[in-house]
């Protein structure tokens, strides 16, 4: 009988079983799923949050990439820009220096040419002079004494010599 005692079922021990089996479940998801679910997301929240700032960090600095090449771009046109207007200006001055020495130069030919001017009627002057003296010494001479022709021509050689000296 005793191996009949081991198979049969007792109804009081089977409800009690079920009932334990019931309140162990309910301990089980009240105590230990309960935290595990809240746990679980919680990291599942914190992973949400963490992949929503490393996206807005990359668009972050995507945007930053795209303001440092158009401030890159920006600082290449500048300089390019500052280049052209030195280059521009560099011609303006060497135009200008051109232009005034060739000013210059004109002023210095002009000036020449007055000097060379000058002296050649300084030199007309001078020699007028010495042919009026030389003029006026021949015709001392000529009242001094009466010429005849070939005393006549004589002076004109003299005269003719010394205008060609």
């Amino acid at each position: 009988m005793q191996t009949q005692e081991l198979v049969t079922l007792v109804p009081w021990t089977f409800i009690i079983q079920i009932l334990n089996l019931f309140i162990q479940v309910y301990l089980i998801k009240k105590f230990l799923f309960k935290p595990i679910n809240e746990i679980l997301e919680k990291r599942k929240n914190l992973a949400d949050k963490e992949i929503r700032e490393a996206r807005e960090a990359k668009d972050a600095a995507d945007s930053l990439k795209v303001q440092y090449e158009d401030s890159l771009t920006n600082a290449h046109a500048e300089a390019a820009q500052i280049v052209s207007d030195a280059q521009k200006e560099a011609q303006s001055k060497a135009d200008t220096l051109v232009h005034e020495a060739e000013a210059e130069a004109q002023s210095i030919k002009a000036r020449a040419a007055a000097d060379i001017e000058q002296e050649k009627k300084k030199a007309i002057n001078e020699a007028k002079d010495e042919i009026g003296s030389l003029a006026m010494e021949i015709a001392g001479k000529v009242v001094e004494k009466e010429i005849s022709e070939s005393d006549h021509k004589k002076l004109i050689e003299d005269f003719i010599s010394k205008v060609g000296a």
